[in-house]
């Protein structure tokens, strides 16, 4: 039976607002991949919907493809558009 493994899952911008912290930890199954995490999040907090097909992924500070598998210990990072100036 495969184990679970914790991560570290920065948030910025929108996902930082609805979920009124900076990061999150969280116990996920093995074979979970980076967009597996932005759909738990989504599921939580189904108003972040709009952001799932502009959002990029950072896994401990390298840009990755969504379907990448994470390790116990990584820290993710989901980045939305910013605009400002």
């Amino acid at each position: 039976m495969a184990e679970d493994i914790k991560v570290k899952v920065k948030l910025f911008a929108i996902y930082q607002e609805v979920f009124d912290r900076p990061e999150l930890e969280m116990m996920l199954p093995s074979q979970t991949t980076v967009g597996n995490v932005l759909e738990s999040l989504i599921e939580q907090k189904p108003n972040l919907t709009k952001w799932r097909e502009v959002t990029r992924f950072g896994v401990n500070l390298q840009f990755v493809a969504s379907d990448t598998l994470l390790r116990d210990g990584d820290e993710v990072v989901l980045i939305p558009p910013v605009s400002g100036g």
